[in-house]
């Protein structure tokens, strides 16, 4: 089972900021499969769904800083 990434954010949010779990909620508000998870290797969080077009999220993507 693969997933697709929607989105990424840098690990260094500023304290109290959560944009890539507040991403997911939105995504699975709208009925989307989204979760997060911590890509060691770049430092950042990302927000996927399973599979490749399972799960889609039509949320604006918030500034993710990149």
């Amino acid at each position: 089972m693969g997933a697709r990434v929607l989105e990424r954010f840098p690990a260094g949010a500023p304290r109290g900021s959560w944009p890539a779990e507040e991403y997911a909620a939105k995504c699975r508000a709208e009925g989307g499969r989204a979760t997060v998870v911590m890509d060691l290797g770049t430092d950042a969080f990302l927000v996927v769904v399973p599979g490749p077009d399972d799960g889609s999220c039509a949320a604006a993507p918030a500034s993710a800083g990149q």
